[in-house]
């Protein structure tokens, strides 16, 4: 089978050379792209004739998908698959695999870090130092005691559950999809959505992008926040209406927000409401983006094409 890479996964050449490997051991032929793309076109001609597709979080739609009859798997190094067109390519019997679990580590330190910064006011007192204008000592507050609300108990929010449970923190937590036996043996508190929503100083989303969760955080949830409280979202940007959580905050409805996730992949338009946003800490989609994070996904992906060329695929999603 012809295994194509279509985009660098943020690992040396040589660890991408390693891996690959037992592809072509096995007689498989590789072919590695290692720039980046986003032209459909050239998405296109990289695919021509792959059996098995590798890519990131780099979009890969319908039309790119329907001019390769060849394509039996679309193996995805990453943990969101809302950038493929998974519907046309299940009605076309082509399989879809994630790398889920590689980043939980990743992504619950920088929520964690996300709190500090808004808590400990660490981006502002950097930029108001470096300016000479020192008004003072910026009074913080202290993650110990506070009421953390997990908006979904998966591997990342459990992750993130243990770090805030380490702080000293309350936790409760809503899930659509199940009760974590792992998160009630942690004594974390399920209860629905809005009464989370209305007891919780901090809010942190970790849930997948479905038609169920797309705009979940609308402005009549922003409104049942308190006002001291802060919502965090390194999960999906279109979970949470970010122009009326702009509002929310210029209207000091709710303390703050850090956000690592938007509405679109940076660089994000000048316009965009939330960039002059008041106590907002804002990074660019950085969540999953560290270095043990990046090895072990290119592991992952590896590891599924393989399983996939032994028949035995794994990390298939169902959806």
């Amino acid at each position: 089978m012809l295994v194509k890479l279509l985009e660098p996964l943020n690992v040396s050449d040589s660890i991408i050379e390693k891996l690959a490997e037992p592809i072509k051991q096995a007689g498989h032929e590789f072919v590695y792209y290692n720039e980046k793309t986003t032209d459909s076109v050239e998405l296109a001609n990289r695919s021509e004739g792959a059996d098995v597709i590798m890519i990131a979080n780099n979009s890969y739609p319908t039309d790119v998908i329907n001019q390769n009859d060849n394509l039996k798997l679309i193996n995805v190094a990453f943990t969101g698959v809302d950038h493929v067109g998974i519907t046309h390519a299940k009605n076309q019997d082509i399989m879809i695999c994630n790398a889920a679990g590689y980043a939980n580590q990743a992504v619950a330190e920088l929520t964690i870090g996300l709190v500090l910064d808004l808590y400990r006011h660490i981006t502002q007192g950097d930029r108001e130092i470096r300016n000479s204008n020192f008004p003072g000592p910026f009074q913080g507050s202290e993650i110990k005691g506070k009421t953390v609300g997990l908006i979904g108990t998966g591997k990342i929010g459990m992750m993130t559950a243990h770090l805030f449970k380490a702080f000293g923190a309350k936790l409760v937590a809503s899930d659509q999809s199940r009760r974590n036996p792992e998160a009630e043996d942690l004594g974390i508190e399920y209860m629905e959505l809005d009464e989370l929503l209305t007891q919780s100083d901090i809010v942190s989303l970790h849930i997948p992008l479905l038609p169920s969760t797309k705009g979940l955080i609308s402005k009549e949830k922003l409104d049942l926040m308190k006002e001291s409280a802060i919502l965090i979202n390194c999960a999906r940007g279109p979970i949470v209406d970010n122009d009326a959580l702009a509002d929310a905050l210029n209207e000091g409805r709710i303390a703050g927000a850090g956000i690592d996730v938007f509405d679109m992949e940076p660089p994000i338009p000048e316009d965009y409401k939330l960039l002059h946003a008041k106590n907002a800490i804002l990074t660019p989609h950085i969540g999953f983006l560290t270095d043990e994070a990046m090895e072990l996904r290119a592991r992952i992906a590896f590891d599924n094409t393989i399983a996939f060329l032994e028949d035995r695929p794994q990390n298939i999603i169902k959806r």
